[in-house]
């Protein structure tokens, strides 16, 4: 179910690892929701949920400036486990702005939302998604996979996830090219150049970032790539000897960071990318901490790569 599926739709697909009662769950106890809805940086508060078709839940989220946000969202259908359908609107004053479909479904203990918002124009729909990108309210979702996580596993993780207009097999050369990947990773301000560069299950990198601050030396090992839909690999800040050393400008960061890449096609010409940031081996608390608290600014990084590489499938 591609994003652009109808011209008065918002449709996307996210998978969570965890089984339907725990998604089902997360979205409709006001306990839970608390934990992940809205954009990163907000918070919620509950007033009322009535979760049944005719009731409501009545609720303000609180920007990370203090601004609060009244929202109303009145049930159409709720059936368990399976579907949700709700009006979402500001207040009973006013009209609603749009009308959303949930729909969940498990295979093999994961879970599938499809989700779709329909709003009453075309225009409506880019108005929509230009303010949902400048209020990052995608990470939502990604906060949801996030709370899962930990509900499930304990684990603290950075989730992000982003489709764009590319076929599966030429995103996952973006990832694996160097001549590609080099010039849509460094975060904005900088650039990147390998030393060496072996991209293949048990192969490596080295490189360096040079930008606005200092330069960056880093190195990855590859520990499994499956063409064309998976990468992982550990990922360790060094010196110019490649000898592992700490972040330059976050000395509590952790040593070592896992990232797993997994890539799905949602259309001939379109892929899905969700990126998995993690801790890896032992991190101390203060280092898990930080990790957590840097949420904010690794969705602001990887979302300005992410802009790179839109630009750089485009002129493809």
């Amino acid at each position: 179910m591609p994003e652009e599926n109808k011209s008065n739709e918002i449709r996307f697909i996210r998978i969570y690892d965890a089984p339907v009662q725990a998604v089902w769950d997360a979205w409709t106890d006001p306990d839970q929701i608390a934990q992940w809805w809205g954009p990163r940086g907000f918070t919620t508060t509950t007033h009322s949920k009535d979760l049944r078709p005719g009731g409501s839940w009545i609720y303000t989220m609180h920007g990370p400036d203090g601004t609060d946000y009244p929202n109303r969202t009145d049930y159409l259908e709720v059936e368990a486990l399976a579907k949700l359908v709700y009006d979402h609107g500001v207040s009973e004053d006013q009209p609603p702005s749009f009308r959303v479909t949930v729909l969940f479904s498990e295979s093999k203990g994961k879970t599938k939302m499809e989700m779709s918002m329909t709003l009453p124009t075309p225009e409506a729909v880019e108005e929509t998604r230009k303010f949902i990108k400048q209020a990052g309210g995608y990470s939502t979702w990604d906060r949801l996979s996030e709370y899962l996580e930990k509900e499930v596993s304990g684990k603290e993780k950075f989730v992000i996830t982003r489709s764009f207009d590319a076929p599966l097999d030429l995103m996952f050369e973006m990832w694996t090219n160097p001549k590609h990947f080099s010039q849509w990773l460094p975060p904005a301000g900088y650039e990147m150049e390998f030393i060496k560069s072996d991209i293949k299950p048990g192969g490596s990198t080295f490189y360096f970032m040079t930008g606005s601050g200092p330069k960056m030396y880093g190195r990855a090992e590859y520990l499994q790539i499956e063409k064309p839909d998976r990468l992982v690999y550990t990922q360790q800040f060094c010196d110019e000897n490649e000898k592992i050393s700490r972040h330059p400008m976050a000395p509590t960061w952790p040593e070592t960071m896992l990232t797993t890449v997994d890539l799905a096609a949602e259309g001939p010409d379109r892929t899905r990318v969700t990126v998995t940031w993690e801790p890896y081996g032992t991190a101390t608390r203060e280092e898990i901490e930080t990790f957590i608290k840097a949420r904010a600014g690794m969705t602001q990084g990887w979302t300005g790569s992410f802009d790179k590489l839109d630009a750089r499938i485009a002129n493809q």
